[in-house]
């Protein structure tokens, strides 16, 4: 009878080990598991993040470029506007040099 339960406590301690032993490796490999979704889940955040600034640069620089075109536009009206202004006035411009040089030449 002690020799038989002497045998069942080792057989215990057998699968008791080898219960702690797949314990173990099941922690290791749960821990490996979840470093690398943890290192995954990095790396797709950084490229979300890269891809997010890239398209913010490239809104920001349409929206640069769309500002310039309006304010050269803008531009080229004014200047259109005082270009056409300044024709206007040509004509009486003239006159009045020839009329102050007509003036000169006759005193």
């Amino acid at each position: 009878m002690k020799t038989e339960v002497l045998k069942s406590i080792k057989e215990t301690e057998k699968e008791y080990r080898l219960v702690i032993s797949a314990a173990k490796e099941d922690k290791k490999r749960s821990l490996a598991d979840g470093k690398l979704e943890a290192e995954n889940l990095i790396a797709k955040a950084q490229r979300d993040a890269e891809e997010y600034k890239i398209k913010c640069i490239a809104d920001a620089r349409k929206e640069a470029e769309e500002k310039y075109a309006a304010i050269i536009s803008d531009g080229d009206i004014g200047v259109a506007a005082l270009r056409e202004k300044s024709h206007l006035k040509l004509d009486n411009a003239v006159d009045l040099l020839v009329t102050e040089f007509k003036g000169k030449l006759n005193a």
